[in-house]
């Protein structure tokens, strides 16, 4: 397995490594890296100082660029919210009960380099660690509070907070490190009915109130408990089965919590977290869609250093995308250089890197609704009356063009069939795929996660068989997911 270590810069890592070091731009810009051909490992060793930062972006483009990385997005992204769901935490906090028993201070700080504990006291405990949250470098802190010892901050350290006296042993974690590949652990849990997360207050749902009670209703045809809840009730996930969210996702946001504990609490969950991530972020959709060969518009990922390669790859006008964006917002089409320098300016002081396309007009777009790997109906999205989008945004005004649904077997084979290619890179969830039809050939925009499902719009065709048929995919997996915890059961208790 071939390895790489990416770092800021070169002279952030103490370690003599250069067969396998390079910086983040090489890495993320330089051709050999996007075609595979240079790793199938990627240690990522970047400061994670924010969300779409470049330790974001590494770790993202490698996910993307299908090669293991350590540590994945989600794991760092989840560390200042979720260390009770850290696989194994119980079996980590009994370990240090017992070896902390002669320790009588408050607080006790370990760090590991790839597992290992540099003092040499406490490398059970960090080996245990590293195997399931896979971050390179970090700082764990127990804190013991009534007579017990509790994991209380998890900090990923940056090579340049090892102390210089430590270089020796972070080499020899790291030499061994190449060699070896810890198995992280699972979890999951059994519990009962369907929840559908939705806010009223959100301005543009992807369900409008009739949809809700459509599902609703499909859900009681099976004869399953459903229920409605907010975002208060993130403790009450242990009471149901499945969880559906209808609700608009984004990472740094209570929809992407309530997908992680849902998921570590074994829920049948749409949106599943890794579609969340991947779908969110159009810099990752760049990488995946290039590596599979999916057709799409020319793109280009865009950092300061290289804002002025924009206008030479793609011409303008051309399109700028914010990494985060949805529902139109975030994307913004420039005419001129000028406009283009400072479009993307404003738009890097948010994210690290961005990502340019060039400019395709058409009437409408074409989205095709897929899930569990089945596209479900199709519709037409006109643009905006006198706008190039879907949507127009002007001052505290909103408008959109009207949506026209098909059956699948109305809309031309490659939408249909390139959309499916696109959605299958993502998972099994429920996807909605954007694409343009220019002539012969067809180009995807994006992969969405809860795609709209409105009724009088993307109903139009299926009508109360659609709900049907979305509610019966939870049902069907919910059964199977008994079936195997029930078969497991009776392997480990033989009448």
């Amino acid at each position: 397995m071939k390895t790489v270590f990416v770092v800021d810069a070169l002279e952030a890592w103490p370690v003599e490594m250069s067969s396998c070091l390079t910086t983040a731009v090489e890495y993320l810009t330089d051709e050999a890296f996007k075609n595979g051909g240079q790793c199938d490992r990627v240690v990522n060793l970047c400061h994670w100082n924010k969300s779409m930062g470049t330790g974001f972006y590494v770790s993202l483009v490698a996910e993307a660029r299908g090669q293991e990385v350590w540590p994945e997005v989600k794991t760092v992204e989840n560390l200042p919210r979720s260390l009770d769901a850290i696989p194994g935490l119980k079996e980590v906090q009994q370990l240090a009960h017992r070896l902390f028993a002669e320790e009588r201070l408050g607080d006790i700080a370990i760090q590991s380099y790839f597992g290992i504990d540099p003092e040499g006291r406490f490398t059970p405990i960090t080996q245990q660690l590293f195997a399931v949250l896979k971050i390179p470098l970090f700082e764990a802190i127990f804190r013991l509070a009534d007579g017990a010892w509790r994991l209380d901050e998890l900090q990923v350290l940056a090579p340049t907070a090892i102390p210089e006296q430590h270089g020796e042993k972070l080499a020899q974690a790291a030499v061994t490190f190449i060699g070896a590949q810890p198995k992280p652990q699972s979890m999951a849990a059994n519990r009962p009915a369907l929840a559908i997360l939705h806010n009223p207050d959100e301005p543009l749902p992807p369900s409008n109130p009739n949809a809700l009670k459509n599902f609703e209703r499909a859900a009681r045809r099976f004869g399953m408990h459903v229920e409605i809840i907010d975002s208060k009730a993130l403790d009450r996930l242990q009471e149901f089965d499945a969880l559906f969210i209808r609700d608009t996702t984004n990472l740094n946001h209570y929809t992407y919590d309530f997908a992680q504990r849902a998921t570590a609490l074994g829920l049948i969950v749409v949106d599943d977290p890794d579609s969340i991530l991947q779908c969110n972020n159009k810099v990752y959709l760049e990488e995946l869609l290039a590596r599979h060969n999916i057709p799409r518009p020319k793109s280009m990922m865009v950092h300061k250093a290289n804002i002025d390669c924009v206008v030479p790859n793609l011409g303008l006008p051309c399109i700028l995308k914010q990494p985060d964006g949805s529902f139109s917002l975030g994307v913004s089409k420039v005419q001129t250089e000028e406009e283009l320098n400072k479009k993307a300016l404003a738009l890097l002081e948010e994210s690290d890197f961005i990502v340019a396309q060039e400019f395709l007009p058409t009437e409408f777009d074409w989205r095709v609704t897929v899930f569990d790997g089945r596209p479900l109906f199709v519709c037409k999205y006109f643009m905006a009356p006198g706008h190039w989008q879907v949507h127009k945004y002007e001052h505290d005004r909103h408008s959109e063009g009207r949506t026209v649904a098909l059956s699948v077997g109305e809309a031309p084979q490659i939408v249909v069939s390139t959309a499916l290619r696109a959605a299958d890179l993502i998972g099994n969830g429920l996807y909605g795929v954007d694409l343009k039809q220019a002539r012969d050939k067809c180009y995807v925009i994006e992969i969405n996660d809860n795609p709209n499902i409105d009724a009088g719009n993307e109903d139009g065709v299926l009508k109360d068989a659609l709900y049907r048929e979305i509610v019966g995919v939870f049902l069907r997996r919910i059964e199977e997911r008994d079936l195997l915890v029930g078969a497991g059961d009776t392997a480990l208790n033989p009448s």
